[in-house]
């Protein structure tokens, strides 16, 4: 009996949408539209190819932001996005604190970790592993950092179970998210200790990195890189932009964002981070994925003198790059143009004021009563 033809066995991405076409009875013309070649995205962004997908692609701003080093700049923030409103509440978010004159944002590398875990023969075995891995760091440093010239070793945590040794490294990539240069750098470290001592490595990646997990070590020490953002608006600003008031919005985010994720044990004390974070990564060539710990932090509001209002968010682990993954892919590329960064930092800095804008939106959406109103006229097509 002959052998049933695989996707594995089809050379071009043309022959395995064919052949998925006849076995499935359906046409594929959408699909097979792609505008990057083959050759460069297969064995480096995927595999069996068989075309690509489409998200509309919105643009929201302009955005002044101002960053930690005093300078001051304008953006315009590309979505892609299947939700309709996204694009036009972060517009109107961008538009507030614009009014105002700026928003402030800060941004510090953690670093991306990896995180093996070692099996010991007991308790006493893995305390002398962490003990001669925390004597030989310098050593262990100087390994990873031989597998690439744009990589460093920053630190290394530690946790003991039982005879378990879990150890979180973390390391600066330079403008790469960094992930496989990271595993690279680990494999080796991990056959330097492997042969030191008697330690076995069970597995390359443990769960204490935390890589694409929400997690409270990722909330609590960061992990890619930590943000923060801020505003002042005025009264006048939130009622004629926002249509709102400041202690609205303060009481949303107090019953909403803190009390209603205490109640629902959720790590992520905001309204939609996950949002902004999923619509710029997807149209700039980002690991979809880590999505899950760009939906972790907190927003805060306060009524300060005069009525105005103080809004913020922090967002403790923001995994991106500018070079690398996705990014390198056409449409890609186009959109990172449309941001205009410079590097990995500044990119950090331009999400961070976009997360900041659609979040202060939508609190003041849902402190005005209007989030229903605005799906229904622009979420989706009336009859």
């Amino acid at each position: 009996m002959k052998d049933r033809i695989t996707l594995r066995d089809l050379k071009n991405n043309q022959k395995r949408r064919e052949f998925l076409e006849k076995e499935l009875n359906i046409n594929l013309d959408k699909i097979s539209q792609i505008n990057f070649e083959e050759s460069k995205v297969v064995g480096r962004n995927i595999e069996n190819l068989i075309g690509s997908t489409q998200i509309p692609l919105g643009i929201a701003g302009p955005l002044l932001v101002k960053s930690g080093d005093q300078k001051t700049k304008e953006y315009f923030i590309p979505l892609a996005t299947t939700e309709g409103a996204l694009v036009a509440s972060v517009s109107r978010g961008c538009k507030a604190i614009t009014e105002y004159g700026n928003t402030m944002v800060c941004v510090e590398n953690i670093g991306i970790t990896r995180g093996p875990v070692f099996k010991n023969e007991n308790l006493k075995e893995a305390m002398k592993t962490q003990t001669w891995i925390k004597k030989n760091y310098k050593e262990l440093a100087k390994i990873a950092e031989s597998t690439s010239s744009h990589l460093k070793l920053l630190k290394a945590d530690f946790q003991i179970v039982g005879r378990n040794l879990f150890i979180r490294f973390y390391f600066d990539t330079e403008d790469a998210m960094g992930m496989n240069m990271a595993t690279f750098a680990t494999e080796k470290v991990v056959e330097l200790i492997e042969r030191k001592t008697k330690a076995k490595c069970i597995s390359l990646a443990g769960n204490f990195d935390v890589d694409k997990k929400p997690s409270w070590l990722n909330f609590i020490s960061g992990r890619g890189k930590k943000v923060w953002a801020e505003a002042i608006l005025s009264k006048k600003i939130i009622k004629d932009i926002l249509k709102t008031t400041p202690s609205a919005i303060t009481e949303v985010v107090a019953r909403k964002c803190y009390l209603g994720s205490i109640m629902s044990g959720s790590l992520g004390f905001n309204a939609h981070y996950a949002n902004i974070v999923a619509a710029v990564f997807a149209a700039t060539g980002q690991d979809l994925a880590h999505v899950a710990e760009g939906s972790l932090g907190i927003t805060t509001a306060e009524v300060l003198e005069k009525d105005s209002l103080y809004f913020s968010v922090y967002l403790p682990s923001l995994i991106v790059g500018t070079v690398g993954g996705g990014t390198h892919l056409p449409t890609q590329q186009e959109a990172l143009k449309i941001m205009q960064v410079s590097n990995a930092l500044e990119y950090s800095q331009v999400l961070g004021g976009a997360v900041l804008a659609g979040e202060l939106s939508l609190i003041a959406s849902l402190a005005e009563g209007t989030l229903a109103k605005a799906h229904k006229k622009l979420g989706r097509k009336s009859k």
